[in-house]
């Protein structure tokens, strides 16, 4: 395992498992699975409903707490609700969070930062983030925050570097989590001749050669699978180490092509889901 040093001084696992997409009784085993092959870092969501799950299975795996990284994020519709983080802690069955994030940037999200400061002084949170906050409404953040934010979630991948957003984050020291680290399963991507080659020498997948290139340029990744074979090959990254030429020939994919694009559509339609907590499983369905 390897870390990130975060700009407030806490270690990171530099690679996890996601949870999107996942029902419970998924989520459930495939946290399970995680913990077991050793991966240390667990991503989940309010929006992803399944966040009993993993409390859960973190509780269930025997797992020391203090060693799991723990992710979840705020949806819009909660921004505004004064006990949103407690009842993610209780859906959680945790005391702490490690890192928590503003989901989508809609609705009344300088609020909501507020509020997750508040947490983070009392404990309850041990790092903030952003996810899919563009450089505007980043800043708009940083102009109002007391405690800069540690990481921004948004796609990046070989095609898609993000080298601006990454010269803007860098005096605050933000770390970049990436979300389709592998290009949204762009079969493509993998078969590039520079992954062909570098697998071949190394002894590694295409995917974990893209996975290791994200991790040596200072991105953090939480590939999510329900195999726990491929949760094993995702957190086998470390044994091998690319070169400082391969990482600049790997550089030359960067071609701005990305799978995802936010409109004010979009994101109007995630500020009026409001997930129903309520009827949310634990994975013993």
């Amino acid at each position: 395992m390897e870390y990130f040093t975060l700009n407030n001084g806490i270690q990171m696992p530099k690679n996890g498992l996601g949870t999107f997409l996942m029902s419970p009784k998924e989520a459930y085993n495939a946290v399970s699975d995680a913990l077991k092959v050793g991966v240390r870092h667990i991503d989940t969501a309010n929006g992803y409903m399944n966040e009993k799950a993993v409390g859960r299975a973190i509780k269930d795996s025997g797992v020391d707490r203090k060693d799991i990284f723990l992710t979840t994020k705020l949806w819009p519709s909660v921004y505004d609700n004064a006990n949103a983080i407690e009842e993610t802690l209780e859906r959680l069955d945790t005391n702490y969070i490690d890192m928590l994030i503003l989901h989508q940037p809609v609705c009344d999200y300088v609020h909501a930062y507020k509020m997750m400061e508040k947490a983070y002084k009392e404990g309850k949170v041990k790092a903030l983030g952003l996810s899919n906050f563009t450089q505007e409404k980043i800043q708009e953040i940083l102009d109002i925050c007391e405690i800069t934010p540690q990481l921004l979630t948004v796609e990046c991948h070989p095609y898609y570097v993000q080298k601006d957003l990454r010269n803007f984050l860098k005096p605050y020291n933000m770390i970049i989590e990436a979300w389709y680290p592998l290009g949204h399963g762009d079969h493509a991507m993998q078969e590039e001749p520079i992954f062909k080659k570098l697998s071949e020498k190394y002894g590694k997948t295409p995917a974990q050669i893209i996975l290791r290139w994200h991790t040596q340029y200072g991105t953090s990744v939480i590939p999510g699978s329900k195999n726990v074979a491929h949760i094993q090959e995702n957190n086998d990254l470390y044994d091998f180490t690319l070169t400082d030429e391969e990482m600049q020939e790997i550089d030359t994919l960067d071609c701005g092509k990305h799978y995802y694009t936010q409109t004010q559509e979009a994101l109007d339609k995630y500020a009026s889901i409001k997930p129903n907590f309520a009827e949310q499983g634990d994975g013993n369905e």
